[in-house]
This record gives structure tokens, C-alpha cells and sequence, in this order.
């Protein structure tokens, strides 16, 4: 698996960029306050009578020393930096927690329906194909009513969207492996199907779903700053992308333009980051099989 990872990044280049600004971005969530500018709960600290300053503008404070602001402030004055910066280990969180979920009930279904296969198999296609025919968004919105907004909320409801894709992939190809000598030689030394199925065959279906896990990372990011827009995500004063840019959109046709575009920059770049890795890595699985 290593060398596998290697192999991904070592021979892709635009791979290996997108994995160094995830790894960036992931730094700067984890440091938190101690990166920030503006060290306080949610960069949330307001001065409205520095509201709208333009990027690299400096103030004068109360014990005469000046700090620089450089990205500018928002409407409410708080450090625009600081505030993008807290909105990544939002996204972030947002999106592991999230693909963690749907690759926890997503590995467990489809290799229950790959390896078993009959009216295991049937029943869990089935609700496989109910759900996959369901709008992705439309549920994301019918859980978060269900379970209110808010921050917690959104990692249940985008997982519980998000296993169909892991689900399918696993079933796929523990229908391939079973037939596998080494699956049929486990199963005449009397190993368990559990053991048999996590232990002996997940390792050899790794690669396809490191691919969907990065594709549904990247998916998980944009549907949570989809819900953060509309309200239904992270609630003000948490600062996500999402709800950045809804606060400061009207602003998109003026001199303050950069406070709605700079979030939704940082959305595309992780988008394309995850998409980089995914193809990375689907590379190096086609160089190997």
C-alpha cells in the first residue's frame, strides 16, 4: 500500500501538488489559533469601525502599536485572513468525518453483498438502487430538516448520502475476488467470512476505493459549502466557506469583490486538489494491474 501511495504521487505531478495543498490546508486547520492572525473562537473578534478595509491596510491600535490586516476585513471588521483560515478545518472536518461514514456503511454493505451474493446480494442492490435515484442534495436538505441545522448535523447527512458510491465499487469487486484462489483457500482452512472478507480480500479492493473515498472527500467539501450558503450547514459565527461567501456575495460587482471570490477560490482549489489526487491514483492502479 505504500509503494502504492508512492507510485500515485511520484509519477503525477498535478497529483502530487493537490496532495501538498491538502497537507497545507490540513496544517493550518490543525495549528488553528496559534496560525491565525486573529487567535479568538471562530475568528470572531469584530471592530466595526474597521469594516471593509482593503487588503494590506494598517491600523493604528490603542497602545500605539499598528497591525496589518492582508486580506482586508469583512463587513463586521473581523481579519478576513483569519476567518478563511478557520473556515478550512471546517471544510476539512466536514468532509473526513463525512467520507469516514460512508466508507464505514459503504465497505460493510457491499462486501456483504459481494461475498455473499444470492438474496443478500438482491436486497442490498436494491436499496442501493433506491437510494442512488434519490437527488444527492435533495437528501442531504430532507436529513438536515430532520436532524436540524447545524455543524454536527452536516457529517451525518452527507454520509449517509455518500456510501451508495463506496458501496457499489466494494460489491463490484468482491464479486470479482471471491473467486479468487487465495479466497477459496481461506474459506477450506475454515476462516470466518468476516476475516475472510476484512482481512484477506478489503487490502486487494484498496485502490478503487481510495479513488471514490477521494472523489466523495472532494464531493462531501462542496455539498457542505452548498448547505452553508443556503443555511443549512455551519451557523454563523462558525466560519465556513460556504457561509463566507453568502455573507459577502452581494459584494460580487463591487470594490469588495475579493470577499466573496477569495472562499469560493479555495472551494474550487480543494475540489481540484481531491479530483488530482483521485486521478493520481487511478494512474497508478492502471500501471500496476
Amino acid at each position: 500500500m505504500f509503494r502504492f501511495i508512492l507510485r500515485s504521487f511520484g509519477n503525477h505531478s498535478t497529483a502530487f501538488a493537490g496532495a501538498c495543498w491538502i497537507l497545507l490546508l490540513a496544517a493550518v486547520a490543525l495549528a488553528g489559533p496559534l496560525l491565525r492572525p486573529d487567535p479568538a473562537p471562530h475568528a470572531n473578534t469584530q471592530h466595526l469601525e474597521w469594516a471593509l478595509l482593503d487588503p494590506g491596510s494598517e491600523v493604528v491600535l490603542a497602545d500605539g502599536t499598528t497591525q496589518r490586516f492582508w486580506l482586508g476585513t469583512d463587513r463586521y471588521g473581523r481579519d478576513f485572513q483569519s476567518r478563511l483560515m478557520a473556515g478550512s478545518a471546517i471544510s476539512l472536518s466536514v468532509g473526513a468525518i463525512a467520507v469516514l461514514i460512508s466508507l464505514l456503511i459503504g465497505i460493510f454493505l457491499g462486501a456483504w453483498a459481494g461475498y455473499r451474493g444470492g438474496k443478500v446480494d438482491a436486497v442490498i442492490s436494491w436499496l442501493i438502487q433506491v437510494v442512488w435515484t434519490l437527488p444527492t442534495l435533495l437528501m442531504v436538505l430532507a436529513i438536515t430538516l430532520a436532524f436540524g441545522k447545524g455543524f454536527w448535523q452536516v457529517f451525518v447527512a452527507i454520509g449517509l448520502t455518500m456510501w451508495v458510491d463506496v458501496a457499489r465499487v466494494v460489491r463490484g469487486q468482491f464479486i470479482a475476488l471471491r473467486e479468487q484462489e487465495f479466497v477459496e483457500a481461506a474459506q477450506s482452512l475454515g476462516f470466518s467470512d468476516v476475516r475472510i472478507m476484512f482481512r484477506h480480500m478489503l487490502p486487494n479492493a484498496a485502490g478503487p476505493i481510495i479513488v471514490v473515498a477521494a472523489a466523495n472527500f472532494a464531493a462531501a467539501i462542496l455539498i457542505e459549502s452548498g448547505l452553508s450558503f443556503l443555511g443549512y450547514g455551519a451557523q454563523i459565527p462558525m466560519p465556513s466557506w460556504g457561509n463566507i461567501v453568502q455573507e459577502h456575495y452581494h459584494l460580487i460587482t463591487g470594490r469588495h469583490a475579493w470577499l466573496a471570490i477569495a472562499p469560493g477560490l479555495l472551494i474550487v482549489s480543494v475540489v481540484l486538489a481531491f479530483t488530482f489526487i483521485g486521478d493520481g491514483i487511478r494512474s497508478a492502479q492502471n500501471q500496476m494491474s
